[in-house]
Parts: C-alpha cells; sequence; structure tokens
C-alpha cells in the first residue's frame, strides 16, 4: 500500500514549522534511531498539543467563531504532523537529538532537518526537496509568526 500525501492548506502546513521552530531537535547516530522511538512516542502528546495550539494561532487569527470551528481539524492536522516529525527523526537518524531538543525548548540543526523533511514528505515531495531552504524562509512563506 503507497502512501498519499496528506493535502495540507499552507498556513497550516507552515504551523507545523512555526511549532518546530518554538518547540524542538538534536543528532543521534543512526544506529540508535529505532531505539528512541518509543521515548519519541511518550512525547508525541505534548507535541501535538503545541501543533494544534500554532495551527489555531496560525489559521484562527484569535476569532472565537473561527477558532471553535477549526479546533477538529487543527487536531487532526496536528495528529499526522507529530507523526511524521517521529517518523522522520527515526529515519534520518536523528531521534536523540529531536527528543533533547524538545525536552530544552530549543531548536537545532536536527530538528531543522526533520522538519524540512515532513513538510517535503506532506506536500508529496522527495524528503530531501526543501534541505537548502532556510527555514526562516519556509515560516515567512507561509505567514507564520514566530515563537
Amino acid at each position: 500500500m503507497t502512501e498519499r500525501p496528506v493535502a495540507i492548506p499552507p498556513a497550516l502546513l507552515g504551523a507545523l514549522a512555526a511549532a518546530a521552530l518554538s518547540t524542538v531537535a538534536l543528532r543521534a547516530a543512526p544506529a540508535r534511531a529505532g531505539l528512541l522511538g518509543p521515548v519519541l512516542q511518550l512525547m508525541r502528546p505534548q507535541l501535538e498539543r503545541r501543533l494544534s495550539e500554532i495551527c489555531l494561532d496560525a489559521a484562527a487569527g484569535n476569532q472565537a467563531a473561527l477558532e471553535e470551528i477549526l479546533r477538529g481539524p487543527c487536531r487532526q492536522v496536528a495528529g499526522s504532523a507529530s507523526q511524521c516529525l517521529i517518523k522522520e527523526a527515526e529515519s534520518s537518524g536523528r531521534s536523540l537529538g529531536v527528543m533533547t531538543e524538545m525536552l530544552a525548548g530549543r531548536l537545532g540543526d536536527d530538528i531543522e532537518v526533520v522538519i524540512k523533511r515532513c513538510a517535503a514528505r506532506l506536500l508529496g515531495l522527495p524528503s530531501d526537496t526543501l534541505k537548502d531552504v532556510p527555514l526562516q524562509k519556509l515560516q515567512k512563506r507561509f505567514r507564520i509568526p514566530s515563537g
């Protein structure tokens, strides 16, 4: 069975980048990548909550009625995005770094790689497509507020 890319509006895709900019990253040896997957899964609810908050902020713009309508879709996007981030952290051998950065609340090289790989995957592109695009350019392109 082949995976189909998830259709995500630009504002919500940008929310993925913004969430990572404000929460995650680090370095892991590829041999350890699979061992840390369960630990990343334990951190997933925290990541999903943050992604959902950022999605609502970016898409609803403090409009209560719109926020209520978008709460469910933002939760769905957050679920897909968190799965993608964890899968890409593992497949790129950066699980330890991602986990460490998440706990420290900082952004580093590893999470940047993971974000770009995940964004490309969600757009249906090869995973390395966005590797040379600065994360700040993606954030600006999708009009995502900092932090």
